[in-house]
């Protein structure tokens, strides 16, 4: 198989997912602030943190998931003895090095790891996937050359720094830079994250959705332009809507109402929430078809509010905009 386009960290949107992001982004802020005083304190040593490492089943667990909470971990499954995959280790290390830090590769030989590779699932060798902030992601299966990886490798990095607040830091393990440096291609690092957003996460992930809807609120006040600070407002004020609600009684007042604009509105936040994002684009934009007028505006004005919440990018979206556009001309 080759690589495809189903790499994506953003998805389904719940409690948990944003819990997931925050603590991520937090994390990786101590991380960074860790290498500074390092750095500064002169304890860094780029030969203990090696761009390129194996891992056993017996240190997976301890050696890939905190170290994806600094930088994306790419894990390559491969055998020796199996041509198609030995082939693919050359060509991922030499990806490794170009990165130079913006990820780290671990090695996973499959027969030292049989009981791992049958958890995964692994379905076909070489196999590569990433892990961010302790998640699991697919990149690809089946031998690639660099020319299909690297777009892979460059969509993964900014969702990874978009979404995560994770961004490894180019020539901090090859001893080629020092943390905190311009990039090779003379960008600057990423700078810390804004305190306020970082208060804002902080009271999404602690449940208090009023506060955090106020505190997004506050920051695009003065930064209309925010798109984290938007993400994160459209996320917590869609969690505030669907608080308390009793999915069964949703979904059958929006069965049997198929006209009813509130009972299409609320089914489909529930239907995003719970990670059915395709089926809430088209609830709404069914509805968009039945209604005229202030229903149909009303209709339309939320499902844009929804979009916001995955992102315009995502395919979903796109999709979705190109039916509505239909329904309305």
């Amino acid at each position: 198989m080759q690589p495809g386009n189903n790499m994506s960290l953003r998805g389904a949107v719940d409690l948990a997912a944003v819990k997931a992001a925050a603590d991520a982004a937090a994390k990786a802020e101590q991380m960074r602030a860790e290498r500074a005083r390092k750095a500064e304190a002169g304890e860094l040593d780029a030969a203990t943190e090696p761009l390129i490492f194996s891992v056993t089943e017996a240190d997976f667990e301890a050696q890939v998931v905190p170290l994806s909470a600094e930088v994306p971990v790419l894990l390559l499954f491969w055998a020796d003895g199996y041509g198609p995959a030995e082939q693919q280790v050359p060509i991922m290390e030499a990806l490794a090095e170009e990165y130079d830090g913006r990820f780290v590769l671990a090695e996973v030989n499959v027969r030292d790891a049989q009981r791992l590779a049958q958890q995964l699932q692994l379905r076909d060798l070489p196999t590569v996937l990433v892990v961010v902030a302790g998640q699991l992601i697919p990149l690809f299966e089946g031998p690639a050359m660099v020319e299909e990886i690297r777009p892979l490798l460059d969509q993964l990095i900014k969702e990874a720094a978009e979404r995560f607040g994770i961004a490894g830091e180019p020539g901090s393990r090859s001893g080629k830079g020092e943390p905190g440096a311009a990039g090779a291609d003379g960008a600057a690092a990423e700078p810390p994250q804004d305190p306020a957003l970082a208060l804002a996460h902080e009271a999404l992930d602690q449940g208090d959705l009023g506060g955090a809807i106020q505190a997004y609120r506050n920051i695009l006040a003065d930064q209309p332009a925010n798109q984290e600070a938007k993400l994160g407002l459209a996320q917590a004020e869609l969690l505030q809507r669907v608080q308390g609600l009793d999915p069964a009684a949703v979904r059958r007042d929006a069965a049997e109402k198929p006209g009813d604009v509130a009972a299409q509105i609320t089914a489909a936040d529930l239907d995003l929430v719970g990670g059915h994002v395709e089926d809430a684009f088209g609830r709404l934009v069914d509805t968009v078809g039945r209604t005229a007028g202030e229903d149909r505006d009303r209709v339309r004005t939320h499902l844009l509010g929804l979009f916001e919440v995955i992102g315009a990018d995502d395919a979903r979206v796109v999709k979705a905009r190109s039916a509505l556009a239909r329904k309305l001309f």
